[in-house]
């Protein structure tokens, strides 16, 4: 008895060390949040590249919300994976205040409904805090998912190393730190993973959004774009990424290309420079 609680303690401290402990970003990256508005207004004019981008096969996707959120978030993410031809739910449980009581139940029985519904495999996405469901709801079912995409959530950082979780606090009436005990966050879904993240994201420390190699599933990747953390959800470089990453025939899971040009350079980043 005592060598497994000895076992399971080592892995609860080397889970610890792997979290990004840092502080949160500055406050001129959070007063940059603004950005989001600049943001939205862009998709307008970037809508002739979006239509272009690689056309879904139909299969279901599950969007969840970021803290504080309801549904009405990302309908403009959802409208764009509609129009490439993808079956696309929100997460239908009002506001995003944490997993409370039946939020997880029923976010549960959502994708083994969209899985029996469709008879494929589906795709979660989640943005911030909807991306921590995304994930463990990859490693209970990855036999119902197909692939997990993130938006800016802090799944491998200290809940200090955010400005969200006094809010979170509060609006879950829970501690983080009693939230995260009984989860590996840090571990990859046995799914093909991308985390989008933002260097300038002004609400989680972008370091709590890298993925680190994973033995169990090399079908892994952060995708740097240039985004606000709030504008992260109608960012149109974030959804070209996502668009690219779904159309991925299942199986045949390849790391994303930022093309080698200039400009792509511009908009995605090195993704070296995550390491």
């Amino acid at each position: 008895m005592a060598q497994p609680l000895l076992k399971q303690a080592a892995r609860k401290h080397d889970q610890k060390q792997d979290l990004h402990d840092g502080p949160p970003p500055n406050a001129w990256l959070l007063a940059l949040e603004f950005r989001a508005f600049w943001e939205f207004g862009a998709l307008l004019p970037a809508w002739p590249m979006l239509a272009r981008a690689p056309r879904g096969d139909g299969h279901g996707v599950v969007v969840f919300p970021g803290l504080s959120a309801n549904d009405g978030s990302t309908i403009p993410l959802r409208r764009y994976l509609n129009s490439l031809g993808y079956a696309t739910s929100g997460w239908e449980q009002g506001f995003n205040f944490g997993p409370r009581a039946g939020v997880l139940e029923t976010a549960r029985a959502q994708v083994k409904r969209a899985f029996d519904e469709s008879g494929r495999k589906v795709s979660l996405i989640g943005w911030s805090l909807g991306g921590v469901y995304a994930r463990e709801l990859a490693k209970e079912f990855p036999e119902m998912v197909r692939g997990v995409i993130t938006l800016g959530t802090p799944f491998a950082g200290s809940h200090r190393s955010t400005n969200a979780w006094r809010i979170y606090q509060l609006a879950s009436g829970r501690k983080v730190e009693r939230e995260t005990e009984n989860y590996d966050l840090p571990a990859a879904p046995p799914v093909p993973t991308t985390s989008i993240f933002s260097r300038s994201d002004g609400i989680v420390a972008w370091q709590g959004s890298i993925q680190k190699p994973a033995a169990h599933n090399p079908h892994t990747e952060n995708v740097e774009v240039v985004a606000s953390h709030v504008g992260l959800g109608v960012n149109p470089s974030a959804w070209w990424a996502v668009a690219d990453r779904l159309a991925q025939p299942q199986g045949q899971w390849q790391p994303f290309q930022r093309k080698g040009t200039f400009l792509h350079g511009l908009i995605y980043p090195d993704p070296a420079r995550a390491a």
